[in-house]
């Protein structure tokens, strides 16, 4: 692997498989009593978050825990950046604290790239802008594998808001990088203008994509980032782009439903599809602690194997 991960595309086939499979290992110490491994011992991982967040930071700090590793929690509200402190000063700071691991969540698409200039340690992109979100992808892939086996030939559909989802485009690297067929649904309005040069396929009917679909990923509508009407009403939106009750019922017996949250009920997903027997959406929480255990791990534990040795035993 690389020094950082920023882009989904920094992972070539291979690295990807060694994440995932490395993923599945560690996801085994959730079963034990002791849930923590002494690999990270001594090493300092920095969560670095200019944005809200539950899911990725929590995930991102108990992988760390539970590698051993010692976690400093740095959110941008109540510390200097709400003074007018620059990412350049945040960064040099954190270089002089001896930071091993930098984990950055930012609403500036490309934030990442900028700190690991800046950085001797590893940085991992924990969601930049509109742009990526690498271990959301690892974890969606991981927990489709699990489901779905080998996912080369398989076909994913995602649905929503694409144009303002770094998920998405993490998706899309991905799982093309693994072999899926990948389909993205969504309004005109709410598809970049690049899509054209992704390494996909675009439709912008969704029952036409359900019966052919091995996993179908509902994006939330980010109603944050969007400044202009991309939609009559929220009602419309729904009518035609959501997961209701009856558009489940037209999916493959083995389909699974994903979604990466936080999650609107009843606008791009129903309530009960979401808490379905095939819906993943909880699963995906807990395989994110296994995934970004495995992307630490491999970026800053060294040569030491994740399992094995007396010192895993205790």
């Amino acid at each position: 692997m690389k020094r950082h991960l920023i882009s989904a595309a920094d992972l070539s086939r291979d690295d990807a498989l060694l994440v995932l499979d490395t993923a599945e290992e560690l996801a085994r110490i959730s079963s034990r009593s002791v849930k923590k491994l002494p690999t990270l011992r001594g090493r300092t991982v920095v969560n670095l978050f200019f944005e809200d967040s539950t899911r990725t930071r929590i995930s991102f700090e108990a992988a760390a825990k539970r590698l051993s590793a010692d976690v400093i929690n740095f959110s941008a509200k109540g510390s200097s950046v709400s003074k007018g402190e620059s990412l350049k000063d945040t960064a040099l700071t954190l270089e002089a604290m001896g930071a091993d691991g930098v984990v950055i969540r930012h609403g500036a698409s490309g934030a990442p790239y900028r700190l690991a200039d800046w950085v001797n340690g590893n940085v991992v992109n924990a969601g930049d802008g509109t742009h990526e979100h690498p271990t959301q992808a690892l974890l969606d892939a991981f927990t489709m594998r699990r489901h779905l086996g080998d996912l080369a030939g398989r076909k994913i559909t995602i649905v929503g808001d694409v144009l303002h989802s770094r998920v998405a485009r993490s998706n899309v690297l991905l799982l093309s990088t693994l072999g899926a067929e990948v389909t993205l649904v969504a309004p005109p309005t709410l598809l970049p203008v690049s899509v054209d040069t992704w390494p996909c396929h675009v439709s912008y009917d969704l029952d036409s994509t359900l019966s052919k679909s091995d996993a179908v990923m509902m994006l939330r509508v980010q109603r944050e980032r969007m400044n202009a009407a991309y939609f009559p009403t929220v009602r419309e939106y729904s009518r035609r782009y959501g997961l209701s009750a009856d558009r489940y019922a037209h999916l493959p017996d083995h389909a699974i439903v994903m979604h990466p949250g936080p999650m609107n009920r009843g606008v791009e997903i129903a309530a009960e599809v979401a808490d379905s027997t095939r819906s993943t959406i909880v699963e995906q929480v807990g395989n994110g602690v296994s995934v970004r255990m495995a992307v630490l791990y491999l970026l800053l534990g060294g040569s030491e194997p994740a399992i094995g040795g007396p010192a895993s035993e205790q």
